[in-house]
């Protein structure tokens, strides 16, 4: 399985001082040199994430092109557009991604698509972690990430969390 990783969820696993959940779930994961400079810019200006390293063992690598008739949304950024471009030169199966418009096309190129919150998910029920509650209390307080009441309610009961 290829797998190519979006800023979003290499920078908030980090936060969670989880990132090794990458390597447990998938073996080698890829990412291009732009998601890795998104990464570093939000460590290096974002209070919250300051002092985050980006994880040694992702693939770094550069996707061919970044012309394609998604490319010049206004909607994704260049660490998405990269992300995707990576995703379709690599014959990716999976690419993980939070941002609404970037899985919209993802999933237009036939390439499925994990979010943070999934990856959490399988982590919990191959019990790679414990608890989910406290890590979505984290992201939400602390992190800043956004998570509707519904949609948290359900994470938790995809993993036995909640009765």
């Amino acid at each position: 399985m290829i797998v190519v990783a979006d800023t979003s969820v290499v920078l908030n696993l980090c936060f969670l001082k989880q990132e090794q959940l990458l390597q447990k779930l998938f073996g080698t994961v890829h990412a291009p040199f732009q998601v890795k400079a998104e990464f570093l810019r939000l460590a290096s200006c974002d209070r919250r994430f300051s002092g985050l390293t980006f994880p040694v063992f992702i693939q770094l690598s550069d996707p061919q092109s970044l012309t394609h008739s998604w490319s010049h949304s206004p909607a994704l950024h260049a660490g998405e557009i990269a992300a995707l471009s990576l995703a379709l030169e690599l014959k990716a199966s999976l690419i993980l991604m939070d941002e609404a418009e970037g899985r919209a096309v993802a999933t237009s190129l036939q390439i499925s698509t994990m979010g943070l919150l999934g990856i959490l998910i399988q982590s919990r029920q191959r019990e790679l972690i414990t608890a989910m509650e406290p890590l979505l209390d984290q992201l939400q307080h602390e992190a800043r990430f956004w998570i509707s009441p519904a949609l948290r309610a359900s994470v938790l009961r995809a993993v036995g969390e909640v009765g």
